[in-house]
């Protein structure tokens, strides 16, 4: 459908033109005169595409409003408006945003012309605009159009190209949650901690009774069975219940004590797992983000790009710089293209890897949520205390000794070592004083006969008879004396298991205090870091205009420019990655302190603000 304004329907005769048009294109152009918005709104149905041809005059609002109205029905829209109307949600235009800029610089040449005498000459006031297509990237998503990487190079886009049609948009805490219920590698060490849990049951058993019950059926030789005396009838059926029951026994009693330490220490493992998950996704989640940033910079620098050889071209069009330059443009441009694909690729493949991470199928469309982290995670999560304190070197060191203290408290790897020392310990004492201590057992049996039958199967009248059925009951003590010298040997093993565990736990003391001061050291430097990004970006940014300005009127040459404009890249790139960056070392320093702040309570954040107080005061 082309909807033309009513007015401009009556003045001019459009519909030769589209007709011709629609026959080149192929395709049925059906032309629809509109008075106000609701005539467009209300003739939309049946047709495939909309397009707006100039000569109409509708508040931002109203446009939004029929962009929306379109994007719900998918059917993509067009116009021969300016850029605006497209950056307000139609989908396309022929204009680009240069034109009114052109627009401007021929008038002012023209006053410029006049006021200083020259010839106003008819040819002049001509104004040569280059088409260019102009595309709303959100709408364009909206509708499902792919955009193909051909069109980077000859279309400009508008819209936010980070705004990713996604049907979650995670923010750093859901990421953190969903990790711990979803991820499949966490899942593998929860059965291994419920697998402890059947060991120690296992351990225990031993002190459970054993009850076993069996039958038999004999068949005995007739000859035989008949001089017998009743002892082996021909044919007998007889069975017996035996009950066995550990009173006493050191080895079971260690080996429950062994298997509960074994479990507690898996307990940790798993511990120490979720906090590999929980930075593993926070990592990624933070890897996105800086990715999707990095797209959206190498995009705005490939806009500039086209921007600058523009500037080029009609320089070189006036006779103010040579060839070479729209060449040199050129070539960026191309280069600029594929760092922009590159750069979308790359973040696409970090929401693949948080995608595994979370156990989403692959194909799953997510998106990761900047805004919440720039909201109120500073001021909510402590980090902003953080910042404070290690911004002090006064602070810093008390600080830095705090959160050792508390790292070496909570690690679970320390706590897996201490579990694992007390087993070889009760090990050790088992194949030592240990060794001395009898095992106790009771056993009984009840045994009875069934049937008897065949030769032999009577008792001599000078016998009696034994009952159908008798039972009888033992205690049995035993204990060990010499076993080829194996316990001395199991003993010294254990001793060495326990060596072995004492220096592994000093080393990883070591390990998490190089690893605390480490990650506040890169903690301060990502504070500087986000100061002087700042400062960088701003900078770089009125640099660039002003070469821009001034290469636009000959006064400095490409190379300037050029390097003005990669300084300006980079220093985005540095203020885009420096807050992210900052947040990531937090969260490395939180997973040595075996606690993540986002994770806790408003008390429980508190309690370690209290603790800090505390220490800071007896220190």
């Amino acid at each position: 459908a082309v909807f033309v304004e009513q007015a401009f329907f009556d003045a001019i005769p459009l519909e030769g033109v589209f007709t011709s048009i629609g026959q080149t294109l192929d395709m049925e152009l059906v032309l629809v005169p509109f008075v106000a918005l609701d005539d467009i709104m209300d003739h939309v149905e049946g047709f495939d595409a909309v397009y707006m041809v100039g000569g109409y005059y509708f508040s931002d609002d109203e446009i939004k409003t029929l962009a929306r109205f379109l994007i719900d029905r998918k059917l993509p829209s067009f116009t021969t408006t300016p850029v605006v109307d497209v950056e307000n949600g139609l989908l396309a235009t022929n204009h680009d945003k240069s034109e009114i800029e052109q627009f401007f610089r021929r008038v002012a040449l023209n006053v410029e012309s006049v006021v200083l005498g020259d010839e106003f000459s008819e040819p002049s006031s001509f104004l040569v605009l280059k088409r260019g297509l102009t595309l709303n990237y959100n709408t364009a998503r909206a509708l499902g159009i792919p955009l193909k990487y051909s069109y980077l190079t000859n279309t400009s886009f508008v819209g936010n190209l980070t705004e990713i049609s996604a049907d979650k948009k995670y923010s750093l805490l859901e990421v953190m949650q969903e990790a711990i219920a979803e991820n499949l590698k966490l899942k593998t060490v929860v059965q291994d901690t419920l697998l402890s849990a059947e060991d120690v049951k296992l351990a225990k058993s031993n002190y459970l009774p054993n009850v076993t019950a069996s039958a038999s059926g004999v068949y005995v030789d007739p000859n035989l069975a008949e001089v017998a005396n009743g002892q082996n009838p021909e044919l007998s059926t007889f069975g017996n219940i035996t009950l066995s029951q550990t009173v006493f026994s050191e080895a079971a009693n260690a080996n429950i004590s062994i298997q509960k330490a074994l479990r507690e220490a898996q307990k940790e493992n798993y511990n120490s797992e979720e906090l590999n998950t929980v930075f593993n996704a926070a990592s990624l989640y933070f890897n996105a983000l800086i990715l999707k940033s990095n797209y959206l910079i190498q995009y705005k620098n490939l806009e500039l790009t086209k921007s600058n050889l523009k500037i080029a071209t009609h320089n070189y069009e006036a006779g103010q710089a040579g060839k070479s330059d729209v060449l040199r443009f050129t070539s960026e441009m191309v280069q600029n293209t594929q760092a922009m694909v590159e750069a979308l690729n790359a973040f696409q493949q970090a929401l693949n890897a948080l995608n595994e991470v979370l156990n989403n199928p692959m194909d799953a469309k997510i998106d990761v949520d900047e805004t919440e982290l720039e909201s109120n995670i500073f001021e909510n999560y402590n980090y902003k205390q953080l910042e404070t304190l290690l911004d002090d070197p006064s602070l810093r060191a008390p600080l830095v000794k705090f959160l050792v203290q508390e790292a070496i408290a909570n690690a679970p790897e320390l706590k897996v070592l201490d579990y694992n020392l007390q087993a070889a310990n009760r090990s050790e004492r088992l194949y030592g004083s240990g060794r001395f201590l009898p095992t106790v057992a009771l056993q009984g049996q009840y045994n009875y006969t069934f049937s008897r039958s065949g030769a032999g199967s009577t008792f001599p009248s000078y016998l009696t008879a034994p009952p159908d059925g008798y039972y009888n009951v033992g205690l049995n003590v035993s204990i060990p004396i010499f076993d080829s010298n194996r316990q001395n040997i199991n003993k010294q093993i254990a001793s060495i298991q326990s060596d072995q565990l004492n220096t592994s736990k000093d080393n990883l003391k070591l390990t998490i205090q190089k690893n605390v001061n480490d990650a506040v050291l890169q903690m301060v430097n990502q504070i500087s870091n986000i100061e002087i990004s700042k400062v960088f970006e701003e900078t770089a940014k009125e640099a660039l205009d002003l070469t821009q300005t001034s290469y636009a009127n000959g006064a400095v040459n490409i190379v300037q420019l050029l390097d003005a404009q990669n300084n300006y890249l980079q220093a985005q790139l540095a203020r885009s990655n420096a807050t992210y960056n900052y947040l990531l070392s937090a969260m490395a320093l939180e997973r040595y302190l075996g606690n993540f702040f986002l994770l806790q309570t408003p008390e429980e954040r508190q309690e370690f603000i209290t603790r800090f107080l505390e220490f800071s005061n007896k220190n």
